[in-house]
Parts: structure tokens; sequence; C-alpha cells
């Protein structure tokens, strides 16, 4: 697959085939995702990899925290104080007004809402699940760098035939997924990907996030 093909067929997947994924093609993936830059080429990603009965308890156990510590849904590592604001607010509401529309859940649904959340903490059913930490001595540059891994990873699965979806809320209620997987004291949980192959029979997945056009974020100096 050309790597613009691979741009364009990418997309978030939040609905899974139950069909394993051999560990030497997670493997293949996660060298594949090396060729990723980092400032100074200090490679700051580090990953655990959930499947299979570690996966299925990792789940379990981090719902049941949830739902017994429901307020327990902060970070745990530094984020700027602050509130969203235009255009972001509208951009993310356009995407959740029609996530929610294709899924069924109507507006102001909370106990529905809170469902469809926990979704992620089933890595929406993909049968692995990635789980992304970060030394906590590091500094803002170094989770860019965390990030460019993981978008090379989703592109280097996409041209393999499967799904991803990169999931900011395993950062939340982190005390839980520390604990299954024994995560360092000295590393900050920071995000999860689901990985697998998509279930293209779901409506979920036939959402198509809008792209804002090149003028809209582009300001030219000299050319």
């Amino acid at each position: 697959m050309l790597l613009s093909d691979a741009l364009r067929a990418r997309m978030s997947v939040r609905a899974f085939k139950p069909d394993p994924v051999p560990r030497e093609t997670i493997e293949a993936l996660l060298q594949e995702a090396t060729r990723a830059p980092s400032g100074t080429n200090i490679q700051p990603w580090k990953v655990h990899v959930v499947a299979g009965e570690m996966r299925d308890r990792l789940v379990a156990e981090v719902l049941a925290y949830r739902d017994a510590y429901p307020e327990d849904d902060k970070s745990e590592f530094p984020r700027p104080p602050g509130q969203r604001k235009e255009p972001y607010v509208g951009r993310a509401r356009t995407l959740g007004k029609a996530m929610y529309g294709l899924i069924g859940i109507p507006k102001g649904d909370k106990a529905a809402n809170f469902a469809q959340w926990g979704r992620n903490y089933k890595f929406f059913d993909a049968p692995v699940g990635l789980i992304f930490t970060i030394d906590k001595d590091l500094g803002p540059m170094s989770y860019l760098d965390v990030g460019l891994y993981i978008q090379t990873l989703m592109l280097c699965a996409t041209a393999r035939g499967l799904g991803t979806c990169a999931q900011g809320a395993w950062n939340q209620y982190h005390t839980a997924t520390r604990r299954v997987l024994n995560v360092p004291d000295g590393d900050y949980i920071i995000c999860g990907v689901s990985l697998g192959y998509p279930d293209e029979t779901a409506p979920v997945n036939t959402l198509v996030a809008d792209r804002e056009p090149v003028e809209s974020f582009t300001t030219w100096h000299g050319i």
C-alpha cells in the first residue's frame, strides 16, 4: 500500500472482529514504527501489549474500578489548565453528534453516554490493546515523540489490513491499569490504542471525520 493510500484509509475504528492478531504481526508493527523520528533519537515510547486473558483481566478490572470510583477520571500526567475554545469545541461536537447518531444514542442520555465511553476500556472489542507510557522525567517534547510513534504504527497497521483507534481515555482510571500491568511508578500512563480487524458491518465504522482545509490553519511567509 502506498503511504498516501494508507493515510486516506486510516480511521478510528470503534468496532472490531474477534479474530486474533498473531504476535509476530504485532512485533513487526512495533518494529516498523521505530522508524518514527524523535528528538535527538531518544525514542521515549514504552508499550504494554495486552491480549487474551490479560486483556480480559485489564478490561474487567478497569471497568469495575470505573464503576466504583467514577470521580477518579483525571489524567495522571501534567496537563495545562483551561478549557477548549472555538474552533476546537465545534469540531469535537460535530464529531460527537455524527458518531452518537450512528450508534443511536440520543443527546442527553447520560447512562447511554457513560456506557458508550466505557467501551474505550473494552478496546472497542479489539483483541489487542496497546498501553503507552512515558518516563515521568521527560518533558513535553517527548510526548510529541510518542505521538509520532503511534501515528507511524497506525499507518503500518492500516497497510496490513488492520484497524486502530488511539484512545486518550486510558490516561483516566490509571490506578487500575497501573496495578494490573505493573506499570513502574516512574512512568506515566498516557494513552492506549486498540488493534485488530475492523468490523465492516458496524455502523460506527462508516463515520468519516471531516478534515479542515489547508487555508484554515496555514499562514504563508515568503512563498
